[in-house]
């Protein structure tokens, strides 16, 4: 069956044409004239049967359906273009893969394990966009998606394989200043960390994705916390880890989404007692077989997300 498509051509004419609202623009972008676009343009709302530019006093405007048209194809062009790129770059060996991620997840944990991906497999690039809700693949460009989510979201995406990675244990964090502070008022020792019970007493960074964070934390270890639900919210992660560094309160984390800050001594653990979150690491996928390059990503990443052996006492 034909498919029904203009020309990739008169396409990227009035993809520019629509960006600048002017031909003559267009036409220096595209290094084509001014009527060599007019000319590709006239042929697309031949084409459509629909008028896409209106004329106006000052040069050309888009009509509702141009507006429409121009909002829909540019996406879709852009994503050619890359995908052109990319073939044209590894000449029909490896590929790309483009995946979706939760920000916090995929540039403080993901992007720092990269480059272990690259040495084995130079071959692929991966690209990577945020997204932090279900979606449908056929809607996107996606291979795959990196989603923090409870059993029963990864079980309700539709048309979806899941593979999971890890859980989302949180643990109190803290800047080294706050329990020297904390320790001078009697209420712990500095660098070794506070009970459940002082924390109670310090300043509480909340997270506006997970409201009642704290409020489980202390009731999971049987304490008391009037003030659980107070303190100022921060939507991400990484919003949280530079807020409890700066010393602004203390803060439940993922240890894995702030290895970089632990390991400088920007942020310390206030108190061992880690509690295991609603949610978890997941890479989802079309349920379908996965391509050679999702797969080679899929088994690295299992590998990745793996825990490392614990050291032998002997």
């Amino acid at each position: 069956m034909r498919r029904t498509l203009p020309s990739t051509q008169a396409l990227a004419c009035f993809e520019a044409a629509a960006r600048h609202e002017s031909y003559t623009r267009a036409a220096q972008e595209l290094s084509l004239t001014q009527s060599a676009v007019s000319r590709q343009i006239t042929a697309l709302e031949d084409f459509l049967g629909v008028p896409l530019f209106r004329r106006t006093r000052h040069g050309v405007a888009l009509t509702p359906a141009g507006t429409h048209y121009a909002r829909q194809i540019g996406p879709r062009l852009q994503a050619l273009e890359r995908d052109t790129l990319d073939v044209m770059a590894h000449q029909g060996h490896g590929g790309a893969l483009a995946l979706a991620a939760v920000p916090t997840f995929a540039t403080r944990w993901l992007i720092p394990r990269l480059p272990q991906f690259a040495a084995l497999h130079p071959e692929i690039v991966v690209h990577i966009e945020t997204r932090t809700r279900p979606f449908l693949f056929a809607d996107t460009g996606f291979d795959a998606a990196l989603y923090a989510g409870t059993p029963e979201q990864v079980a309700n995406w539709p048309g979806t394989q899941a593979q999971w990675l890890m859980h989302e244990d949180v643990v109190p964090v803290c800047s080294p200043r706050l329990l020297e502070l904390a320790a001078q008022r009697g209420l712990g020792r500095a660098y070794q960390g506070v009970a459940a019970e002082v924390l109670a007493q310090l300043p509480l960074l909340q997270q506006s994705t997970r409201p009642y964070g704290w409020r489980q934390w202390f009731e999971a270890m049987g304490v008391e916390a009037p003030q659980a639900l107070d303190g100022p919210r921060y939507e991400l992660f990484s919003m949280l880890a530079v807020a409890a560094a700066h010393g602004l309160g203390v803060a439940l984390m993922p240890p894995l989404l702030i290895e970089a800050e632990l390991a400088r001594g920007e942020l310390v653990v206030a108190c061992q007692r880690h509690l295991r979150g609603e949610r978890s690491y997941y890479l989802i996928s079309p349920a379908q077989a996965q391509p050679p390059v999702l797969a080679a990503f899929a088994q690295w990443l299992q590998a990745m997300a793996e825990p490392a052996p614990a050291a032998d006492p002997s």
